[in-house]
């Protein structure tokens, strides 16, 4: 697996996403399983057939994580003199917004894993993130999209 960009944060979520998997709901499927096989025959059981396919997905998610926290590498911020990965950035969209829209947001550079817009987190990887890494404050970061290009100015950087 390649490596994986974490903020600190990022970092300590996934090791207590783990925990809750390993301690908590991995006992509470092992509890589902035990009461569907004393319901008696398995082969037309359907809370057997569920409990085990979401004991798959557990473990799927434990052995996810647990590759990601071993590949992490964690995302030292640089400084605000130019955008890098772990920053914190003030951008003005520069197109046409629709009534209600604000023109001003504050985003933060993260790796692909981290990346949720709605935390006003974004991935190093995503256009935006692109567009932005290395520009410095008063810039001007561009990308295509499928219909136009888009523009954004750089406000603030911490």
């Amino acid at each position: 697996m390649k490596e994986v960009y974490l903020t600190q944060e990022g970092l300590d979520e996934l090791r207590q996403r783990l925990d809750y998997l390993v301690r908590y709901l991995r006992g509470d499927v092992a509890k589902k399983l035990q009461h569907a096989r004393e319901l008696g025959d398995l082969s037309e059981n359907a809370e057997y057939d569920a409990a085990k396919q979401e004991e798959g997905q557990v473990a799927q998610e434990i052995k996810d994580i647990e590759e990601r926290i071993k590949n992490a590498v964690i995302i030292e911020k640089s400084g605000n003199h130019k955008v890098a990965m772990g920053n914190t950035v003030t951008i003005e969209y520069l197109g046409e917004l629709e009534d209600g829209e604000d023109a001003v947001m504050q985003v933060q550079i993260v790796g692909e894993t981290e990346a949720d817009f709605s935390k006003g987190k974004i991935s190093n990887e995503s256009p935006l993130g692109k567009a932005l890494i290395g520009k410095k404050s008063g810039d001007i970061a561009k990308f295509a999209t499928q219909h136009s290009e888009e523009e954004y100015k750089i406000l603030s950087i911490k």
